[in-house]
This record gives C-alpha cells, structure tokens and sequence, in this order.
C-alpha cells in the first residue's frame, strides 16, 4: 500500500516541523532538516512497516535527521573553529557548559536515578530495556527516569536563580 505523500506532507509538517525545533532551537535548521525528513521518508516508504503510525515513524526519522546534524555540526566546531561564524561557536559554548553543568549535577545525584537518566538519555536505552537492567518493570523505569530529570531540572533553576542574585 503506497502512502499519499502529499496529505502527509500537508497533515504532518507542521507537528514535525515543531518537534525538530524543540531539538535544534534554530528555526532555519528546523525548517531544513523537516525537508530532509519528507525526503527521507519518500526514499524509504519501501521500509516502512506499518508497525507504527505515520506520525510516529517520521518521527523517528526526524529525531535521528536532527541528532545527525547536531553531531555534524558539533564536529564542524570542534575541527574547524576559524569557519564557523560567531553565533554557532556561541551556541556550541553554551552547550559544553550546560553539558558540564548536567554532568556535575548527576555526578552528585542519588542511585537509581543516575543511572536510569543516562541509560535513558546517554545510552538511548528504552523504558522497557532499564527495566530489565533492574529487574524492574517499564513503569518503574518510566517513574524514575521521570523523577531524575525533576530533580536535574530543579537543581538548573536553583543556579539560575542564584546566578541572577549575584
């Protein structure tokens, strides 16, 4: 069964388009990368099972666009700084030190949910896999993972907070 790309194309652009945005925050780089993800998945309609939804499935396909650029252009600074222009070094900056920031925090955060947050996050393990890790069910890991990133996230607004005071 062939998929009707343009109804795709016209009933998902816009909720793909929004998804990549919440990853790269450059709306130049969301717009293109949502280009190369209907390409991509014009390319490969052969391979797409059906075991999911549509939705889903460029979903996937825009997550794993949007990381590939974020890693290319990662490579672009830490190879070749003289090229890139002064905004991209910025951002490349603001990245290692939130980075450092989120790796100090975890460094001092509680078991299981160090390791379930880098599991889930660094290792891209599914709920369903840190679950059999542990000996746990989905829903476990699904909590806990959860609850890690509540107490990172208020650990960043407690820095933000005293960084303003000062």
């Amino acid at each position: 069964m062939e998929l009707d790309f343009e109804k795709l194309y016209n009933t998902y652009y816009m909720k793909i388009y929004s998804y990549i945005m919440t990853i790269v925050k450059n709306r130049e780089l969301a717009e293109e990368i949502t280009q190369e993800v209907f390409f991509k998945a014009l390319k490969t309609e052969k391979s797409f099972e059906r075991k999911s939804g549509e939705f889903t499935w460029l979903c996937a396909i825009a997550r794993n666009a949007a990381l590939d650029e974020l890693k290319r252009r990662q490579k672009q600074t830490e190879f070749d700084e003289d090229i890139i222009c002064e905004t991209n070094l910025q951002y490349a900056l603001e990245n290692k030190d939130t980075a450092l920031m989120i790796h100090m925090y975890l460094h001092s955060m509680d078991e299981p949910y160090k390791e379930v947050f880098q599991l889930r996050i660094f290792g891209e393990l599914s709920f369903a896999d840190i679950g059999r890790i542990f000996q746990k069910t989905e829903s476990w890991a699904r909590v806990t993972y959860h609850r890690a990133r509540l107490k990172l996230q208020k650990k960043c607004d407690r820095k933000e907070k005293y960084e303003i005071q000062l």
